[in-house]
């Protein structure tokens, strides 16, 4: 098994970040380290790239959306987007969706196969998310749950 650097101790002592830096510091750290069991636990055993999981966790989980959108949504450049779109539709995965008020807006969607991808993600997210989770007590989780709902909210301009 690998080991990871210990997050109890800063691997700069001498390096004080403040609060705020250290705390977008761990976020960060957190999204690096989670791709692994992501792409291993739950896009590997479905045939799926890590981006063609995100893509369809994000069409399963919002609805229809453009490739622009997909793109900031999960960070990544349009073309990498635009490949893993690609390669979706192939699959018969996503189609193409239709955006009445917008012409020119060319909005993907899940399609009924990829529905039914989406919904087999469900149980392998929650295996994936029980290892990870284990220790957390049910208020941890909680608190957890209602700071990551917080900073998303913030930076879509959610509620």
């Amino acid at each position: 098994m690998a080991t990871t650097p210990s997050t109890n101790a800063p691997a700069r002592p001498d390096l004080d970040l403040g609060e705020d830096a250290a705390l977008l510091v761990d976020l960060l750290k957190l999204a690096t380290f989670i791709a692994r069991p992501m792409r291993e636990g739950v896009a590997e055993p479905m045939g799926l790239s890590a981006n063609d999981l995100k893509i369809i966790l994000a069409l399963g989980g919002e609805g229809e959306l453009a490739g622009h959108e997909l793109s900031e949504i999960m960070g990544l450049p349009p073309m990498n987007v635009s490949r893993a779109i690609a390669a979706l539709r192939k699959r018969g995965l996503v189609e193409p969706g239709k955006d009445a008020s917008n012409r020119r807006r060319k909005p993907v969607q899940l399609t009924a196969a990829g529905c039914a991808m989406f919904q087999q993600t469900i149980p392998a997210m929650a295996t994936v998310g029980g290892q990870l989770f284990a220790d957390f007590t049910p208020e941890e989780r909680a608190v957890f749950h209602s700071a990551a709902q917080a900073i998303l909210a913030r930076m879509t301009g959610g509620d």
